[in-house]
């Protein structure tokens, strides 16, 4: 006798979230590639080219390199709390693609009575609240990272984070609260299924849209806003006193959220897998690499900013533009609906 059709399902669900994780951690890895090659154009360098062609097996080589380290812990250190709290940013990074749709092709499922498998781990309804969580679950491995490691330096860096993260997690929350009222949903499929029957949101949110992309950028902790690892005052932040896999773990977190705040950006603002003639999931990962891009461009362009205009930036300018854009998108979809 074989398996049920729900176990059918289940399985091939496993299947999918397991080539999903594949793909993420393949793309992680060659972002370090990727962001080398671009930086080095950027300004007129190589870039990686002694490791394979085109330099493409330096991922390896580094992984190996991490690999091969000695993973040390200082004798100051929490040790269990220092050694767990990479594991807390790595894998809540992850766990936010579940709700990401990455199309809307179906894939038959083999021998099964015509069931076909959707292009996402889970459609919830509240799938951007869940990604938010996620996110702000992460810098638990951050704070903690920084406070275990009995630095001083690294446990300013992690409070530099908690503080920056909550900032502009607030930010990134209300940037999305208009596309969520224009379209009555919170799930990310649902937001997609509008964007294909009319605009996208980066033209009916224009300005959202760009208030998104600021803190997303320093929700990522990535340059010009990566202040919690600022070299020039902490001798490189919450992670100093990591190394060999262990760094390796916030390193790649980094990327990975990177690309979760860059599928979030593309799904909610450009349409996410919808486009014409290609299927969804290369449309999807084309508008990713668009974001993934600007962050090598910024990194590339503009100076580190001090900490006290991190903060200001989010408190005395992001906040009272976001909260102006939020009413102004209320009152014309009241107007819309003709009950205004």
């Amino acid at each position: 006798m074989g398996p049920s059709p729900t176990t059918q399902g289940l399985l091939a669900t496993f299947v999918f979230m397991v080539i999903v994780l594949f793909i993420l951690l393949t793309t992680m890895a060659y972002l370090t590639w990727a962001e080398r090659k671009v930086l080095a154009k950027m300004q007129d360098r190589y870039g990686p080219t002694r490791t394979g062609p085109a330099g493409l097996l330096q991922p390896l080589a580094d992984g190996i390199k991490l690999l091969a380290k000695e993973d040390i812990v200082p004798a100051n250190a929490d040790r269990y709390v220092f050694l767990f709290a990479p594991l807390i940013t790595f894998v809540t990074a992850f766990v936010a693609f579940a709700v990401i749709p990455f199309g809307f092709e179906t894939i038959p499922i083999p021998f099964t009575n015509g069931e076909h498998l959707s292009l996402f781990i889970s459609d919830v309804n509240i799938g951007v609240l869940y990604i938010l969580a996620m996110s702000g679950l992460g810098v638990y491995g951050v704070v903690l990272g920084g406070y275990a490691s009995g630095n001083r330096y690294s446990l300013l860096g992690g409070l530099r984070s908690a503080a920056q993260v909550i900032s502009y997690e607030v930010i990134i929350g209300l940037a999305l609260l208009g596309p969520f009222l224009i379209s009555g949903t919170l799930s990310l499929r649902g937001i997609t299924e509008w964007q294909q029957h009319n605009l996208w949101f980066v033209v009916v949110q224009a300005p959202a849209f760009i208030i998104y992309l600021i803190a997303a950028v320093a929700e990522t902790n990535r340059a010009p806003f990566d202040l919690p690892e600022a070299e020039s005052e902490l001798t490189g932040g919450y992670f100093t006193e990591y190394s060999g896999f262990r760094f390796s773990l916030y390193f790649l977190g980094e990327y990975v959220n990177m690309l979760v705040v860059s599928a979030i950006a593309a799904t909610v603002f450009l349409g996410g897998a919808a486009g014409p003639i290609l299927p969804g999931p290369i449309w999807l990962a084309i508008k990713v690499a668009f974001f993934i891009f600007l962050y090598f461009w910024l990194r590339a362009t503009l100076p580190r900013f001090r900490y006290d205009q991190l903060m200001g930036l989010a408190w005395k300018l992001l906040l009272p533009l976001v909260l102006l854009s939020i009413v102004v998108t209320a009152i014309g979809h009241l107007y819309a609906l003709g009950q205004l």
